[in-house]
């Protein structure tokens, strides 16, 4: 019932930036915390970044933190992640995941998207 889109993937040399978006439907988006995780090939599936339910409590990967920004529009039922400074070892798959809780801890994810392909040249 409810459905996240992942769009704003794309290839950028090391340094570039990136804006990633979310857009969720079939939901009350204000009630759900949101966050990003991430899978390269051949590995497992990472936290990358999360927001409460107002945007005002954030929470990052180290190797990220300082680089990426994760934002909310609650307007426009839209979460984003801005990632600039980009490592060669920030190539994965990006994905949006949703769940009914104040805080986005990953038992409590109920909705995940497609994912979306980022990739960085050395």
């Amino acid at each position: 019932q409810v459905a996240l889109v992942e769009s704003g993937g794309g290839l950028v040399q090391v340094g570039g930036s990136l804006t990633l978006s979310c857009a969720v439907s079939g939901g009350i988006f204000s009630d759900y915390a949101m966050g990003w995780f991430r899978q390269a090939p051949g590995k497992g599936r990472e936290f990358v970044a999360a927001i409460n339910w107002s945007g005002d409590n954030t929470r990052y990967l180290n190797f990220v933190e300082g680089r990426f920004t994760i934002s909310r529009d609650n307007a426009k039922n839209t979460v984003y992640l801005q990632m600039d400074n980009l490592k060669h070892e920030d190539t994965a798959t990006y994905y949006c995941a949703a769940a009914e809780e104040n805080a986005l801890t990953y038992n409590a994810i109920q909705f995940w998207g497609k994912g979306t392909q980022v990739t960085v040249s050395p």
